[in-house]
């Protein structure tokens, strides 16, 4: 009974990070934190992106709950569920750089979708990179992705009640 509980905590918490990953995005990296996230938005050669430091914050937020549901660490104020949370963040942290890093942004490998998900995913994504500056947007999610048609339909809105520039290149 106790792996199933946990199971569940950790499947929990994947599924809570795509909102919390989504609300961060919208928020913060598209807020207050675009100093980090901007050159994510920018042409560059680089390895490494500024916006490679919210991954460190994720991982600090995972090392963070393995510590307070640590007994060796916290002694009697362990709270056992953290450990669990943290192994769901974790693994959200490995799906994120899958997929967002991965296959959207082809950091580590290179396959281009023809059909499915994957292809929606990528989609997704790309239209929210038709935007320039931190203003408006579409697709905030990393796992999760809209319909296409319906993104391409928000992002015109956008551009015509002056809430986003879009880029010249954008194919919307």
């Amino acid at each position: 009974m106790d792996f199933i509980i946990a199971s569940l905590i950790v499947i929990a918490t994947v599924a809570a990070m795509e909102w919390v990953a989504w609300a961060s995005h919208k928020y913060i990296m598209h807020g207050f934190g675009w100093a980090w996230h901007r050159d994510h938005h920018e042409p560059h050669d680089n390895m490494l992106e500024k916006n490679d430091l919210y991954a460190i914050v994720g991982a600090a937020m995972s090392i963070s709950m393995f510590i307070w549901g640590s007994p060796m660490m916290m002694g009697a104020s362990a709270w056992w569920p953290a450990t669990w949370i943290g192994l769901g963040i974790l693994f959200y942290g490995i799906i994120y750089t899958l997929v967002h890093d991965g296959l959207v942004h082809q950091r580590y490998f290179r396959w281009v979708p023809k059909s499915g998900y994957a292809k929606r995913l990528v989609q997704a994504h790309k239209l929210h990179h038709a935007t320039v500056g931190k203003e408006g947007g579409v697709s905030f999610g990393f796992v999760l992705a809209g319909d296409p048609a319906k993104l391409k339909a928000e992002l015109k809105r956008q551009r015509e009640d002056g809430v986003a520039k879009i880029r010249e290149s954008a194919q919307i």
